[in-house]
């Protein structure tokens, strides 16, 4: 498309993430929410009115009607993004889906053909590749300057009860590996420019209500040598988030969402990486200009592919496990 006129981009799913990408959107020039859809045409009014956009649509089956809609980002409940990915691009649509992309690797090979067929751009939202704090990081790497030798990380949040990150009561169930562990096993390998060739994992009990484990250990190791120990729970009661610590060859940097400090707690400015600190904006940003360029985005399907190979393989050594 040319960018002479505005990109028109629908939002699906009118929780916690559709709120920040609704805020996201608004600040990128040139771009319109032309329609919200949420669980229900009354919860879409209402998200729609508190973003102030002026339509809103009962069933994502409405947008992908659209003929003025270019784009849609989804922000839905994990069970419906492989499903929802291949409705946009069998529509015609660009898209962006929040992590994860799928459940299941034969739902993300399907994501992947289904972008392959339509030439569309199709973007995962792994937003620590976008978050000032990893850039900064990212650049030292890029310039020749920095090599980690293990990233140890953390990803903590008390969720003992089925709620979302607004304290609010959730139809479907989040995921340690196929969710959380996203994040960092994509980071990984973003970061030290290496693919993943080893892969571990251990999981505590399965909780009796939620269906899912609740405690749960990564090792990675790249082929490079890099290694990566991730912890992830929802049993711990705060600080909650992530909290990734870089251990490399000249210097320790450890980074919480989009600031970041050395190992001896000495601030780093990361605010002139790039035109916003908000790691969701950046992310969306991304989308747009691949849109308007006609070029694959950073954090493409293809390029986050690996990450599901490997959380598809972790899945394959919980699973034989026995009792888990």
């Amino acid at each position: 498309m040319t960018d002479d006129r505005t990109l028109r981009v629908a939002l699906a799913g009118g929780g916690a993430f559709g709120a920040k990408h609704a805020a996201a959107l608004r600040r990128i020039e040139g771009v319109e929410v032309a329609a919200v859809v949420s669980g229900s045409l009354e919860s879409a009014r209402k998200f729609a009115a508190e973003q102030g956009v002026g339509r809103a649509v009962a069933s994502l089956d409405e947008v992908l009607a659209m003929d003025d809609v270019d784009a849609v980002v989804l922000a839905t409940p994990t069970p419906l993004h492989a499903e929802q990915t291949l409705a946009c691009l069998d529509a015609g649509k660009h898209v962006q889906v929040e992590i994860p992309l799928a459940a299941s690797l034969g739902d993300a090979e399907a994501c992947l053909a289904a972008q392959r067929r339509t030439g569309l751009v199709a973007m995962v939202g792994h937003t620590r590749r976008f978050n000032p704090s990893h850039q900064w990081v990212r650049r030292q790497i890029r310039a020749g300057e920095y090599t980690i030798q293990q990233m140890d990380v953390q990803t903590y949040f008390f969720r003992r009860t089925n709620l979302n990150a607004l304290g609010q009561p959730r139809s479907w169930t989040d995921h340690l590996l196929w969710h959380h562990a996203a994040h960092t096993v994509d980071l990984f390998a973003y970061q030290t420019g290496s693919p993943i060739v080893q892969a571990n994992a251990v999981q505590g009990p399965i909780h009796p209500e939620l269906g899912i484990a609740m405690d749960m250990s990564v090792q990675l190791r790249a082929e490079n040598g890099a290694l990566c120990t991730l912890s992830l729970s929802f049993n711990n009661d705060g600080p909650l988030g992530t909290f990734f610590r870089y251990i490399g060859d000249n210097g320790t940097y450890l980074a919480r969402y989009d600031d970041l400090v050395t190992g001896r707690d000495e601030k780093i400015d990361v605010s002139g990486v790039d035109v916003s600190m908000d790691g969701i904006e950046l992310q969306d940003r991304e989308f747009v200009a691949a849109i308007r360029e006609g070029r694959e985005p950073n954090s493409s399907i293809a390029q986050v592919m690996s990450c599901y190979r490997t959380l598809a393989a972790l899945e394959e050594q919980l699973t034989a496990v026995p009792g888990s």
